[in-house]
C-alpha cells in the first residue's frame, strides 16, 4: 500500500468478512488497539497489544452476532515520513436476533488510528475508538 488512506476500507472488510488472515496483515506485530467502556461495557479503556490478540479481540467479540457492516465516512491522515496519523468516522452496525425479531446496535465511531510503514507497507500501529453514540432498533434483514 503506497499510504494508509486504504488501511480503514480494509479493516471493514475484513471485519464483516470474518477474514482473521485479512485483518492480522493490516496491523504491526505491536500494534495497540484501545477500546473505550462504551463497547466493553466496564469502567476503565481495555487496550489489547499485539495484532494477533488484536484479531483475537475484535473477531470473537463478534462471532455472537449475526453479521456486522461497517460504513467508513470521511478520513483525515496526517504523514510524517514512515509514519502517520489519522482520524476515521465509521458507523459500525451490529446486527443480532432480539426476543423480537432482527435488531441493529449502530454504534458511531470515530477511529484515532496511528500509522507505521512496515516493510514498504502502511500498518495501523494504534487504533483507538472513540464512540460518539449508540442506537438500537429493529431490521429487516432480507431472507431471514
Amino acid at each position: 500500500m503506497d499510504n494508509p488512506s486504504d488501511l480503514a476500507g480494509r479493516y471493514a472488510l475484513a471485519v464483516d468478512a470474518r477474514d482473521r488472515l485479512a485483518l492480522r496483515s493490516l496491523f504491526t506485530a505491536d500494534a495497540e488497539f484501545v477500546q473505550p467502556p462504551a463497547v466493553t461495557r466496564g469502567t476503565e479503556n481495555v487496550v489489547t497489544a499485539g495484532a494477533d490478540a488484536i484479531v483475537a479481540v475484535v473477531l470473537d467479540g463478534t462471532a455472537h452476532l449475526h453479521a456486522t457492516h461497517h460504513t467508513v465516512h470521511q478520513t483525515v491522515i496526517d504523514l510524517d515520513g514512515d509514519t502517520a496519523w489519522g482520524w476515521v468516522y465509521c458507523l459500525a452496525h451490529h446486527l443480532y436476533r432480539g426476543r423480537d425479531g432482527m435488531r441493529d446496535n449502530a454504534i458511531a465511531i470515530r477511529y484515532r488510528d496511528h500509522y507505521r510503514q512496515v516493510d514498504g507497507s502502511w500498518k495501523i500501529a494504534r487504533r483507538e475508538l472513540v464512540v460518539d453514540y449508540i442506537e438500537d432498533h429493529a431490521v429487516t434483514v432480507p431472507g431471514l
